[in-house]
Order: structure tokens, then C-alpha cells, then sequence
């Protein structure tokens, strides 16, 4: 490739729709927020709905994003560069969504468990999710049962996500779903768990619906869940 096409500037409003488009996921890739914001006018002022721009450019680009961090090709500093450039999108989006009346898929609480403080995580799976279409409530690291069901009681959402990075703390994941199940509500609720130590067996042996690896597959699975959830 030449030098002289490696410095040729990308002039956004001059790329037709299918071109920016493809521009905007390799932007959100390289977590360049000022071109994902201009981006995302430019599709509005061609007449573009909200949703449109949300599904094809934002979503199909972080898609293609988890899938990567999925496979070990990107790592978690380049996803929360692509997260920051597509909170920049969103915000442009998220009022006029919410003008237009368009319900979010399904509702989502999330959460690091009492005596775990990492964050990491659980940010890119509340990310991958509102980008999936889902309403997300995040209520931080250091969760105690207590304030889980505050927010289960104040939000009333579809899933409880439950993330834990040290293996001390994995357990609490049980004593909020026992503590879940004495109160009778466990079965209200889709529950996933992740985070480093976890794995398949962990999910089962606590009793969450399921366990998510990272934040690609949380987010299919929650999809994927809520959609059998409504069409029950």
C-alpha cells in the first residue's frame, strides 16, 4: 500500500451509507469515539432511525468486537476503548430511542458480589448487553445479598448478572441464589454468573441458569434466554 493512500484522510459524509457503515465498525474496533459520534450523526441526517443505526452500525460493530475478545484476538484493553467509543454513539441514540417509545429487549440487573471490588468484567458485559438492545441497571462491585434484592425489588428486571473475579468470593454467588430461593423468587429471574475462576460446573453447582465465559456469549445467552422467557 502506498504512503500516500496510508495518509489519504476518511472524509465520512462523503462514503455512501454501506461504506460508513463498514467504516463505523472498524472505527468502533479502533475505539475512535469522535468518528463513531459523527458517524452516528451523519446516518440520523440521511434519515436513518435510531434503531437502525443502533442494530447496524453500533450493535453489528461490537459484535464483530466480542467476537474477537471471545477468540483471543482482542484483549480487554482494546474492548473498553471500542465500549467508550460506543457510549459515545449511544448517547446521541438513547434519548431518541426512548422518544420513539422503543422497549428494550428485556431488563437486566448486574453486579460484582460482596467482597470482590473488580469491575472490569462486569462492565463489558453491561456494555455488550445495552448494546444487545437490553435495559441495564448496574449496581456496582461489593454487592451484598441485601442490596441485590433492592435492586431486584426497585427494577424488577428479566436477569440478575452475578460477576466475581476471586475464587473467595465465587461462593457469595450461592448465598444470594439460596437466599433467592427462601424467598420464593429464585424462578422470577434469569441468573447468570462469570468472571475468571468460574466455569460451567460452578454455574450449575450454585444454581444459576447459566454461566456466561465472557461478555460475546452474556450477552447472546441473555438474548437468547429473555427471548424464551417471553415466547413462554
Amino acid at each position: 500500500m502506498s504512503e500516500e493512500y496510508d495518509d489519504e484522510e476518511i472524509i465520512l459524509s462523503e462514503l455512501p451509507d454501506d461504506e460508513l457503515v463498514e467504516q463505523m465498525h472498524d472505527d468502533l474496533y479502533d475505539g475512535l469515539k469522535d468518528e463513531i459520534i459523527e458517524g452516528t450523526e451523519i446516518l440520523l441526517s440521511r434519515g436513518w432511525s435510531a434503531e437502525k443505526v443502533l442494530s447496524e452500525a453500533l450493535v453489528g460493530g461490537m459484535t464483530i468486537v466480542g467476537i474477537d475478545f471471545r477468540d483471543g484476538i482482542l484483549f480487554v484493553p482494546e474492548v473498553l476503548l471500542a465500549a467508550n467509543a460506543m457510549k459515545g454513539g449511544m448517547g446521541i441514540l438513547r434519548p431518541l430511542l426512548a422518544e420513539t417509545g422503543a422497549k428494550p429487549i428485556g431488563k437486566m440487573v448486574i453486579g460484582t458480589v460482596k467482597g470482590d471490588i473488580h469491575d472490569i468484567g462486569k462492565n463489558l458485559v453491561a456494555m455488550m448487553l445495552e448494546g444487545a438492545g437490553f435495559e441495564v441497571i448496574d449496581i456496582g462491585i461489593n454487592n451484598s445479598v441485601e442490596e441485590y434484592f433492592a435492586a431486584l425489588e426497585e427494577h424488577k428486571p428479566d436477569v440478575l448478572g452475578m460477576s466475581a473475579l476471586l475464587t473467595t468470593t465465587m461462593p457469595y454467588m450461592k448465598v444470594v441464589i439460596d437466599a433467592m430461593t427462601e424467598k420464593g423468587i429464585r424462578d422470577d429471574y434469569i441468573v447468570l454468573v462469570g468472571g475468571a475462576p468460574l466455569n460451567e460446573e460452578f454455574g450449575e453447582a450454585v444454581g444459576a441458569t447459566a454461566y456466561c465465559r465472557d461478555a460475546a456469549t452474556a450477552a447472546s445467552t441473555a438474548v437468547e434466554l429473555v427471548a424464551q422467557k417471553y415466547a413462554a
